[in-house]
């Protein structure tokens, strides 16, 4: 269906898509509104759009009068027009924007006016000046290597057709483990920050699970400790077949950080499938569990293991510290394969570092148009899985990432990495996403502690909970922006507000939560859609001695 450009839309067709009943004043309004905002702005720009968003166009309209808005503004965009566009401040506020804030005219010269007018430039800056590029954002997420790479990309000699690196050779002579930089610590991450947070199915009424940086270096080393003590040889392919929880990504990076092959195998698998990924990977050993719990359903696992005729095991239980089942002859359980280095505990594991062309991960397609093909990851996939977050998600230091999914699929490595690396926090919920259990779970969020401290004292309109890291490092410090319902209410006792928040949020949600600051605002930020920025908020905090008045 063709649409008109803005500038040709007349109170006619508004009319017609308003409906008769209501057209008689509805329709003029927005076409005033209209007319307005194309004489301010010009019937195709970024401005036009948000202004649309903003002035004219609500839920109540008919959805027909939106795409005629959107697609009249994006008459000449061509087939893939952008939904939304964000706030100039918001835009700013991102890993791209502030990037650009800070080199655009270096990296653009002229042609720089702002984040969102210059990113198509950006990225045809990334594509002709790789080196640039890619050197830039590998110091973003403060990529470290043992050896540097000789440069960034290596072109193939030209009319080289058999070359083994037919698109040109990415950081070559380069030596690192990704594994060691989702541990290390850099100005993107200190021991006290939260690596991990979790929680089992069932278990919805308590508080989640949460694992320092400290914390889950220790239980990575440990593993990997543990792993040298089977004797395999070096660069040997382990496998997982478990569901994606705390212990299997710890028993994932521990794999890569000895130096070892990680083979993905769907937890959902049946012991055909799984027996062909094992022979295709020639694997030499796998971590799996005893079973999996799904609601009031317990789902064998380790009995497909052995029916796929696997290598040596070692069994997880699912619940507790034991299992009920008899293990195979070879197969060990966790308990006593982390019995083996209990002496190691707290002892850092050194590294292995491998060349950047070095697999770390075997994945599999899906083999339903035939044999399952093998999709190995090198050293380097790791770091462009990151960038990719880094760059189109904007996953930052103090984030929460949750993605439901499993390391027998792309997405479970790849929530792995781009939190990690990112400084961000991994959310892992070990159950259904379809449950309700996983909505509360996700729920690990400030919407929750606002309801909470919303209801805390009458004398409150709204709230932001805000997570702020402390200027020395360590745990992220819970602050709480007020509005009041009088704005003359500037000067009420903040200390004892957060004391009545710190009590109704411990009691209701969770009793570790702490809120070490109250700040007054007369309004929140917020987006053109209505939802509050809280990043702004928290940059705004953040900034100058970390006692702001906003």
């Amino acid at each position: 269906m063709g649409y008109k450009a803005l500038d040709r839309i007349t109170r006619s067709d508004i009319e017609e898509e308003v409906g008769i009943a209501a057209a008689a004043g509805v329709a003029e309004r927005i076409h005033e509104r209209l007319t307005e905002i194309v004489r301010n702005y010009g019937a195709d720009t970024p401005d036009t759009w948000r202004s649309i968003c903003e002035r004219v166009l609500s839920p109540d309209l008919p959805f027909s009068l939106h795409q005629m808005m959107f697609y009249g503004c994006y008459n000449g965009y061509g087939t893939d027009p952008p939904a939304w566009i964000p706030d100039p401040k918001t835009a700013i506020l991102t890993n791209v924007g502030q990037l650009l804030e800070r080199r655009g005219k270096e990296f653009l010269g002229s042609k720089y006016k702002d984040p969102i007018s210059s990113f198509s430039d950006l990225q045809e800056f990334s594509v002709s000046n790789p080196e640039v590029y890619w050197k830039t954002v590998l110091d973003e997420m403060s990529i470290s290597f043992s050896v540097p790479p000789q440069c960034i990309l290596r072109d193939s000699p030209f009319g080289e057709s058999h070359s083994s690196y037919p698109g040109g050779q990415w950081l070559p002579g380069a030596f690192l483990n990704p594994a060691e930089n989702c541990l290390s610590l850099n100005s993107k991450r200190s021991l006290e920050d939260i690596a991990v947070i979790w929680r089992d199915e069932g278990d919805d009424i308590l508080p989640v699970n949460r694992m320092t940086v400290r914390e889950f270096r220790a239980e990575v080393w440990l593993v990997a400790h543990a792993i040298k003590t089977l004797g395999l040889d070096k660069g040997s392919a382990i496998a997982i077949d478990m569901p994606m929880n705390v212990n299997s990504v710890v028993i994932y990076l521990a794999i890569v950080l000895a130096g070892y092959v990680v083979v993905s195998i769907a937890d959902s698998f049946a012991p055909r499938e799984i027996s062909t990924r094992l022979k295709i990977s020639e694997a030499k050993a796998i971590f799996t569990q005893d079973l999996i719990i799904r609601g009031d359903k317990s789902i064998p696992l380790y009995s497909r293991i052995v029916e796929a005729q696997s290598p040596m095991a070692v069994v997880i239980p699912a619940r507790g510290s034991s299992f009920s089942m008899k293990l195979r002859d070879g197969d060990i359980s966790w308990h006593d394969f982390l019995g083996r280095v209990k002496n190691f505990k707290e002892c850092e594991f050194a590294a292995v570092e491998q060349p950047v062309e070095a697999f770390t991960n075997i994945l599999f397609s899906s083999g339903t148009t035939g044999e399952p093909k093998a999709i190995p990851w090198t050293s380097a996939t790791p770091l462009k899985a990151a960038a990719d977050a880094w760059c189109h998600l904007d996953i930052q230091k103090g984030d929460v990432v949750a993605w439901p999914t499993n390391l027998g699929w792309m997405m479970g490595p790849w929530l792995v990495y781009a939190s990690l690396l990112n400084g961000a926090s991994m959310a892992l919920y070990n159950g259904s996403p379809l449950s309700s259990g996983f909505a509360k779970f996700v729920q690990v969020s400030s919407v929750e502690i606002e309801r909470i401290c919303n209801a805390a004292d009458n004398s409150v309109l709204e709230t932001a909970a805000i997570g702020v890291p402390p200027s020395g490092g360590g745990p992220e410090q819970l602050v709480i922006a007020v509005v009041f319902k009088d704005s003359e209410n500037m000067t009420a006792d903040l200390n004892q507000l957060r004391i009545s928040f710190n009590s109704a949020v411990q009691k209701k949600l969770n009793p570790l939560f702490r809120v070490s600051q109250v700040v007054p605002l007369s309004s929140l930020p917020r987006t053109a859609s209505n939802k509050v920025m809280r990043r702004v908020l928290r940059q705004q905090l953040t900034q100058g001695d970390r006692n702001p008045k906003l």
